[in-house]
Formats: C-alpha cells, sequence, structure tokens
C-alpha cells in the first residue's frame, strides 16, 4: 500500500499528460491500433515499475502458443497482477475484471485501452453475456487474462485458493488453449507495507489444448490448473531455499 501511494505521488507531474492520452487512444480505437493501444499501456506500466523500484521476471514465454487466441489463468494476489503479466507478455492481450473495481481513474483507462471486460459479479445474465463475448473474441484470435479465483486477500503470501470452474467456461466455448501462469511475489508490490525494491515473478506453465481437457469438466480442469501452478510456486520456493 505504501509503495502504491508513493508511485502515485511521483508521477503526479505527468499524470494529466498521461491519462488526457490514455482516454483520448482508448475513446477512440478507430485511430489507434490495437498494437499501438497495448504500448501505451506497456509504456504506463514501465514508468511505474521504474517509480516504484519494481522488477518482474518472466519464464515459459515459449509455452505459450505461436498462432491464434488463448486463456491465461493465473493466481491472483493483489493490485499489481495483471500489470506483471502484461509488462512481460509482448503481444496485445486483454483481461476480465471485476466491474465494481474497475472505474477509478487510471484503472478505467487501463481496462479501455485493451478493451478489457467488465464482470459483474451479482448478475448471472450479464455473467453469461462475458463469458460468450471473450469466447467469440478468443476464437478470433485475442488473448485473455482471466483470474479463476475471482479475488484475492490482502498481503496473501503466494497461497493459491480454490478456482472457480466458471472460469473456464469462455476457453472451453472457444476450444482455446488454456495457459497456467504462476505469479509469485506479486502480493509485495502494491498490498504490503513494504517500499524497499521488489522483484516479482510471472512463469508461463505448458498450456492445455482442446484436445487435453475436451473430456473434462469444468471443476477437473480448475483442479489441474490449479494444480500446475501450485507445484511451480512450491518448486520455486525449494529452489529459493537451497
Amino acid at each position: 500500500m505504501l509503495r502504491f501511494i508513493y508511485v502515485i505521488v511521483m508521477n503526479l507531474f505527468r499524470a494529466p499528460y498521461m491519462i488526457r492520452k490514455m482516454r483520448r487512444e482508448a475513446d477512440h480505437p478507430e485511430k489507434y491500433s490495437e498494437t499501438e493501444r497495448y504500448r501505451l499501456v506497456r509504456h504506463v506500466i514501465y514508468l511505474m515499475k521504474r517509480t516504484g523500484r519494481i522488477t518482474t521476471d518472466a519464464s515459459g514465454e515459449d509455452n505459450l502458443p505461436q498462432e491464434g487466441g488463448y486463456v491465461m489463468c493465473p493466481n491472483h494476489q493483489g493490485k499489481y497482477d495483471a500489470l506483471g503479466i502484461i509488462s512481460t507478455h509482448k503481444e496485445p492481450c486483454s483481461l476480465v475484471m471485476d466491474e465494481a473495481k474497475s472505474h477509478t481513474i487510471l484503472v478505467s483507462e487501463f481496462v479501455d485501452l485493451i478493451q478489457g471486460k467488465r464482470l459483474r459479479k451479482d448478475n448471472v445474465r450479464q455473467a453469461l453475456r462475458i463469458i460468450n463475448e471473450v469466447a467469440d473474441d478468443v476464437k478470433n484470435g485475442k488473448r485473455y487474462i482471466i483470474f479463476p479465483e475471482g479475488g484475492y486477500s490482502f498481503n496473501n503470501k503466494n497461497c493459491v485458493c480454490d478456482f472457480k470452474a466458471g472460469s473456464f467456461k469462455s476457453a472451453i466455448k472457444a476450444k482455446a488453449p488454456i495457459v497456467p501462469v504462476s505469479l509469485i511475489d506479486s502480493y509485495k508490490v502494491f498490498n504490503s507495507f513494504n517500499c524497499l525494491p521488489i522483484k516479482t515473478h510471472v512463469h508461463y506453465l505448458k498450456p492445455l489444448y482442446y484436445e487435453d481437457y475436451k473430456d473434462l469438466k469444468t471443476p477437473e480442469i480448475a483442479a489441474i490448473v490449479k494444480q500446475r501452478i501450485q507445484e511451480d510456486i512450491d518448486a520455486y520456493n525449494c529452489q529459493k531455499d537451497i
């Protein structure tokens, strides 16, 4: 939390210009391509990382499918999670996030720039519409970040909670690859009382292709993805302790 405030304060001098620029490009996708808008998002993240003394290392990029759309399913640790993934994911991607948390300044611009989906957790009909829209986008080659945990606890210390089976319905409808992503120490960025230099990790794990999961039920898919992420985090912790 202290780092979040520090980053905001240290970037106040550039905020008016950057927010206007983000809003302009978000509001006019007919003028600014997906690549241009994604480049702007990554530039803003870079400025935040530099100011906040945040480093994010990535591994497993070769596991990302080279063609077509896919759904990335990470564990959820805090406000930095999507930013950490976007900063290491070179190709444009989008996300699904809680509608209630998506309308604050800067967050709203981020979501609109990447044409993210705002999910109302208490509205079943709207959730079904979002599932179908994401599935259609993925069929057409778009890449999405969806957090199967649906939320996070403050300072969660790399714990992985149960995954909601419904989070995988868009990928199933699109018959698309599901890429487990393990986030490590991401909670330390904005969800702890720490302002020291911090390094987080984004590990792109081996994907599940449609042929791998077509005969499985959604709770089984959720369990497999969660297990792969948990095993990767456990392996990292063991290696760190050596």
